[in-house]
């Protein structure tokens, strides 16, 4: 899958780590090895049926396949594979932190899309969301990772890989990219290390003098105070207040400090539709985020009625 798309192929894919399904094919001819053999998107009658996971299966040679690419799948930005050197790090939470890579040569890639990095003693690569836009003047690309508990990949990041270390990229991958061409205020709705992707996509909207219209409204959900962050980087764009717009709220209020947070406390998918309702439906959506808040904001946006292509959702968290 990955070879079809750096070769200009739209095969399709979403997630990228072999969880959606979205990437099935058939295999016609021919033999592949599978990187996860007990990937939850191929069941046992896909196997039956000789289908694989695209995003999974390596060719041990000369194969043919019988897939369905569509020009929704390419982007423009072909993905690449390349090293990059870990420049400098900072911390926006107790458990969030912003990794920024050195380029050697620019890559270019869209707000809001992802990359695959492998991380030295990890087995497989991790999926990551940019959070800047590609055209830093050093070529960098930033990435706000979120430590997971028992997650090896988070781990290695944290932990292990240092300043000066190099790691694998492939990217850019990713279909809930920046719609410059939609006339649509935007609604951005984010949790944990989703942020990145908005916050790259309202990078994005400041820099294009064509969205100089456009209003863009960040929710962000966290469970307590400690987990918010994110309204810094929002404003410093231009237009804060009046253009850019931050929405924290958490879940789970400390109840022996209730005064530590003077904001909103409930579900960022109901502070969303608090503020804008049913006018959700004339709005360009984007979202990213753990897969219960994920599924809370699709049922939200379905109930809402808004039209599934102003919904852009990439589904590897």
């Amino acid at each position: 899958m990955r070879a079809a798309l750096r070769a200009g192929i739209g095969m399709p894919y979403e997630c990228n780590v072999g969880s959606c399904g979205t990437c099935k094919i058939e295999l016609v001819s021919g033999d592949v090895v599978s990187n996860w053999p007990e990937a939850p998107a191929l069941n046992e009658r896909d196997r039956a049926r000789a289908r694989i996971l695209g995003c999974q299966s390596r060719p041990t040679g000369d194969c043919t396949i019988k897939a369905r690419p569509g020009p929704q799948y390419q982007t423009g930005c072909l993905p690449q594979r390349f090293d990059a050197t870990l420049g400098e790090t900072r911390d926006l939470t107790h458990d969030i932190r912003e990794f920024r890579f050195k380029l050697n040569t620019p890559v270019p890639f869209l707000p809001g899309q992802y990359a695959l990095l492998h991380i030295p003693g990890v087995n497989g690569p991790r999926a990551y969301s940019m959070s800047n836009l590609a055209q830093e003047p050093d070529g960098s690309w930033h990435f706000q990772i979120k430590r997971t508990p028992q997650g090896a990949g988070t781990a290695a990041m944290f932990d292990q890989v240092q300043i000066g270390d190099k790691i694998g990229i492939d990217g850019p991958y990713g279909l809930a990219y920046l719609r410059t061409d939609s006339p649509r205020d935007i609604v951005c709705i984010a949790g944990g290390s989703g942020l990145a992707p908005m916050v790259s996509i309202a990078r994005g909207v400041a820099a294009n003098s064509a969205m100089s219209g456009i209003k863009l409204h960040l929710f962000y959900g966290g469970r307590g105070a400690r987990d918010i962050c994110g309204e810094d980087l929002i404003q410093a764009l231009p237009g804060y207040g009046e253009r850019f717009f931050f929405h924290p709220i958490i879940s789970m209020p400390d109840s022996t400090s209730p005064d530590n947070w003077p904001g909103k406390v409930g579900f960022v998918h109901e502070l969303a539709l608090e503020v804008h309702g049913a006018k959700l439906t004339e709005h360009e959506i984007y979202f990213a985020g753990p897969p219960m808040m994920a599924q809370a904001v699709q049922t939200m946006l379905m109930q809402q009625k808004v039209p599934g292509g102003q919904v852009h959702y990439d589904a590897f968290y």
